[in-house]
């Protein structure tokens, strides 16, 4: 897979990584920090959700404050790669709140899923009444994580 060659200038990158710290700065307070007028950043900020490099906005929410106690790193194995079952596996898990990110990976695992739960006794039964039940799941394997290092979405913004 080749990797798509990236067209941004050091002003873009910089409105990126601003909106990345704080996504609700207005287009003014934007403008501001930029030291530039509010029309030509309103231009560069639409070209960029345009382009894709924005894909949207959201808060970022306290899991623990929301009762959200366990994080888990679940390996998915399938007993059989053909046929619709990848694909109905894929859509299905679309679907699911408590999966948070869900990737196809290569190696032992065939896709390894970032779930959460209010606690443990809520996880088994998430993976009961719902894992298990996944098209094509043979196996499962659960990772626990016992103490939260890092957890970011922010993106490393280096000019190319």
């Amino acid at each position: 897979m080749k990797i798509p060659e990236v067209s941004l200038d050091a002003t873009d990158l910089q409105i990126l990584r601003l909106l990345q710290d704080e996504g609700r700065l207005s287009n003014a307070r934007l403008a501001e920090r930029l030291k530039l007028s509010e029309t030509p950043v309103w231009r560069r900020l639409r070209r960029l959700e345009e382009e894709g490099f924005i894909t949207g906005y959201q808060a970022l929410l306290n899991r623990k404050k929301l009762g959200i106690g366990l994080m888990a790193f679940v390996r998915v194995v399938f007993a059989n790669h053909g046929g619709e079952q990848p694909s109905q596996f894929e859509q299905a898990i679309a679907t699911i709140p408590e999966i948070l990110s869900c990737h196809n990976v290569a190696g032992e695992a065939d896709y390894f899923l970032q779930v959460v739960a209010r606690d443990l006794e809520a996880y088994g039964e998430f993976v009961s009444t719902v894992l298990r039940r996944l098209p094509g799941v043979a196996e499962i394997q659960s990772s626990l994580s016992m103490r939260e290092i890092k957890s970011s979405n922010r993106l490393p913004l280096l000019l190319a």
